[in-house]
């Protein structure tokens, strides 16, 4: 492109710019209330539009199997297992984590799975009557339980509770709904415990079927469960 095209090029796209603006401010001062500023924000709203993700934490038990069950579940982009429920500033898998629960952080898409369906897909996948741990783990880290961040959060998962009640009126149920603070990763050293039946599969199944996870599961909800 000569120079002459190219600055008869720049002037064009000056002269629309510009048009664009008188638009927006003429919009402005017509309708008496939509700023130009608030013209832009609303097409920059209208163009990240995209649905965000949002995140939940759950305890069932070993992070390994939550992780699993959770990333089989549509609209779960992942599951990081770590720790939470305490008040140690720094837990730790082998080291001190009193008051934690062993929990994993489930990121997801609420176009594809909102929260009920992860609340769905979580009970079906712990046993709620275990009040010493869960499976064949068992201590107050193995605990299950539900995190919430919300008010809707909590409402959804009181009442998904309740469901749970009713459906077994002669068990009781010890999974407890708690606020949510802080969430701790597992890192460093201990990293290996994200993506563990990924990357050990074989340690990963046998560890399952030794725990008896799944058969009890089976034993609970029937057909229901996803395993």
């Amino acid at each position: 492109m000569n120079t002459l095209n190219r600055r008869s090029t720049l002037l064009t796209i000056a002269i629309a710019g510009l048009a664009v603006v008188f638009s927006v401010l003429s919009m402005g001062t017509k309708n008496g209330s939509a700023t130009a500023a608030e013209t832009v924000a609303a097409t920059d709203a209208t163009q990240n539009s995209d649905v965000s993700t949002r995140k939940a934490i759950f305890a069932g038990g070993c992070f390994w199997c939550m992780e699993k069950d959770f990333e089989a579940l549509p609209g779960v982009l992942e599951a990081i297992s770590g720790f939470s429920g305490g008040t140690h500033p720094n837990p730790t898998y082998s080291g001190d984590h009193t008051g934690h629960y062993e929990v994993v952080e489930v990121e997801y898409d609420p176009s594809v799975v909102d929260y009920q369906g992860l609340l769905d897909h979580y009970w079906v996948n712990v046993d709620p009557f275990d009040a010493r741990g869960q499976f064949c783990d068992k201590g107050p880290s193995y605990l299950s339980a539900i995190f919430v961040s919300t008010p809707e959060e909590q409402a959804l998962a009181e009442a998904s509770r309740q469901r749970v009640v009713e459906r077994f009126p002669n068990e009781t149920v010890v999974t407890p709904i708690l606020p949510f603070d802080q969430f701790f990763p597992v890192t460093g050293k201990e990293s290996y415990h994200q993506d563990f039946y990924k990357n050990n599969p074989v340690r990963y199944k046998g560890y399952r079927w030794g725990c008896g996870r799944d058969k009890r599961l089976k034993e609970i909800w029937g057909d229901d469960a996803t395993v």
